[in-house]
């Protein structure tokens, strides 16, 4: 895959998962726009800077539409217009429906649905002209009941966007498409690491592949659906979850694989 000149905007850029996708594209010699709410998107920037790559980074809330624009216009002019877009970022505020309320469920509709909306709508009329590619985060939250239902929802909603992106916007050469991580080896897990160290182990029995994913896995994954190798794909929904979504392999080893 070959993404040579031309530019990936990545937002999320700052976190796990994000890192991996700024570096995995511009090993491909893609230049960056990287959008992250912290300011630590600068420092990633400037590190990345100093190996080689080209990249831009914007601090900005992709739950705020109008800051979200001034991103992204702050980032064609350093390095062009956005040519792949990946809506990396989202966060999950509470996990369960008891510690949710409606100031909670606002933020985290706004950081997931409504930031994948208002960062697609930045750049589709200059993919009109020229084609381009989207790839959506979603999670297998959005494919299934796994907790934290305000993001759940939100994700959920994102495969629907997508969907309804790929069937409008492909006439234009727009393809757009989504990936489904299931739990994925980030600093985000820490806290829970700190309190509980064996719990990335537990959850290893619930996934087929007997690990979870790595931040690389999904940007492999991404990358796919960006490049021309996937010319002919749009609207397709991808989970990258190390076989969670497949079934359930727990109940299925104990009841057909006992003497697997």
């Amino acid at each position: 895959m070959d993404f040579t000149g031309k530019v990936v905007a990545i937002t999320g850029a700052a976190g796990g998962i994000g890192q991996a996708l700024s570096r995995h594209f511009a090993s491909m010699g893609a230049k960056i726009g990287a959008i992250d709410r912290s300011e630590a998107v600068k420092d990633f920037a400037r590190g990345l800077a100093k190996e080689g790559v080209t990249i831009e980074p914007a601090v900005a809330d992709i739950g705020d539409e109008g800051a979200v624009n001034t991103a992204f216009q702050a980032i064609t002019a350093a390095i062009g217009r956005v040519d792949v877009l990946v809506n990396n970022a989202g966060i999950s505020r509470a996990s369960n429906l008891k510690k949710t309320n409606g100031a909670v469920w606002r933020a985290d509709v706004d950081s997931n649905l409504n930031g994948t909306y208002y960062c697609s709508a930045a750049v589709l009329p200059g993919m009109e002209k020229n084609g381009g590619a989207i790839v959506n985060i979603s999670s297998v939250n959005g494919l299934s009941t796994f907790g934290d239902p305000a993001y759940s929802a939100a994700k959920a909603g994102i495969i629907s966007l997508t969907k309804a992106m790929a069937m409008e916007y492909g006439r234009f050469g727009i393809r757009v498409n989504v990936v489904c991580p299931g739990t994925v080896r980030t600093p985000i897990w820490q806290h829970r690491v700190d309190r509980e160290p064996e719990i990335l182990a537990k959850l290893r029995k619930w996934y087929p592949l007997a690990r979870v994913v790595e931040p690389i896995d999904v940007a492999r994954a991404v990358a796919f659906l960006a490049s021309d190798d996937a010319g002919a794909i749009t609207g397709a929904v991808l989970p990258v979850d190390c076989g969670l979504t497949a079934g359930n392999i727990v109940m299925t080893r104990e009841l057909t694989l006992e003497e697997f």
